[in-house]
């Protein structure tokens, strides 16, 4: 699996994105394909392909990721009526780009975590 992944090539400036936010851990930007009214992607500064592969050295980034998530809702006007904020784990959870992210959505009601079956 490639280590230069495209939101890697974001972080580092090659492909053009609606930065929200960049420190020296993590980077924001609103994905191009909007779940929602507000639908902004944090990921890692350096590539973590899953949340399976995590180690205990990622714990101070995994903080930066919640924490950021947290500001940019706030200033989005989200934080009152509540927002998501999610992470898709490999094939059965959705993943489509092996860079850990996490999906921040709000700005109307997003209803039930999965479909129903009936």
């Amino acid at each position: 699996m490639s280590q230069d992944t495209l939101f890697l090539k974001i972080v580092r400036k090659e492909i053009p994105a609606d930065l929200v936010y960049q420190d020296d851990l993590v980077t924001a930007f609103r994905d191009i394909n909007p779940q929602a009214p507000t639908h902004i992607l944090v990921v890692p500064n350096h590539v973590i392909p899953t949340l399976a592969d995590v180690t205990e050295n990622d714990e101070q980034v995994l903080g930066r990721m919640l924490r950021v998530a947290s500001q940019l809702a706030q200033k989005d006007g989200l934080a009152e009526d509540g927002y998501r904020v999610m992470i898709n784990c490999r094939d059965h959870g959705g993943q489509e780009v092996y860079h850990l992210h996490l999906h921040l959505l709000g700005g109307r009601p997003l209803g039930p975590m999965l479909a129903r079956r009936g």
